[in-house]
């Protein structure tokens, strides 16, 4: 059956992958418009175009929900598509702020304690500056810029594989760095 504008929501609901492909090519810019509205300050174009797919996603799995005509069926996609994009939004925001609690390292409560007694975010940007070079860019890539391992590597030339394990070694790095300066503060 051919999908046209009379009958694509009925098939969408039916599950038809074609009633889904006409949504994307009419709707796209609508859900395009949103999403990158809300999500552009990031500077991040794979993150708009992953909240573009989780979006058709979501309406593909939750076509069998909607109850009502074109119009509303428009209404229905941009409601979806701006909550979907305040989801990254709020996701990418608690990736982005950095604060001595947001910053993981390893065991939560064992990096709080450490990273507390710390005088100033100064002091940790220090120590994170006495990383080698490219541990410091994949450090920062994945802790302060919350960017994904593998984007990581695709950016560096490395393996999603060889991204963990540096990240991996960084962070005894510097929880070896934190310790031996808790130390130092005990001792004087």
């Amino acid at each position: 059956m051919k999908i046209n504008e009379g009958n694509y929501i009925k098939e969408l609901k039916r599950g038809k992958e074609d009633a889904l492909n006409y949504v994307v090519d009419i709707y796209l810019p609508l859900v395009k418009g949103i999403t990158y509205k809300i999500l552009n300050q990031f500077g991040d174009n794979g993150l708009v175009e992953e909240c573009i797919n989780d979006i058709f996603v979501s309406i593909w799995k939750n076509a069998k929900k909607f109850d009502g005509d074109k119009n509303s069926f428009k209404s229905w996609i941009a409601k979806i598509s701006k909550y979907k994009a305040i989801d990254y939004y709020r996701k990418r925001i608690k990736q982005v702020e950095l604060s001595k609690s947001d910053v993981d390292l390893g065991n939560k409560y064992y990096i709080e304690d450490r990273i507390e007694s710390l005088e100033s975010k100064e002091e940790l940007i220090k120590l994170i500056n006495t990383l080698e070079k490219i541990d410091k860019d994949i450090f920062l890539m994945k802790f302060f810029q919350g960017m994904t391992s593998k984007k990581i590597g695709d950016i560096k030339g490395l393996s999603e594989t060889a991204i963990n394990n540096r990240i991996y070694r960084c962070r005894k790095k510097l929880k070896d760095k934190i310790e031996c300066i808790k130390l130092e503060e005990a001792l004087r």
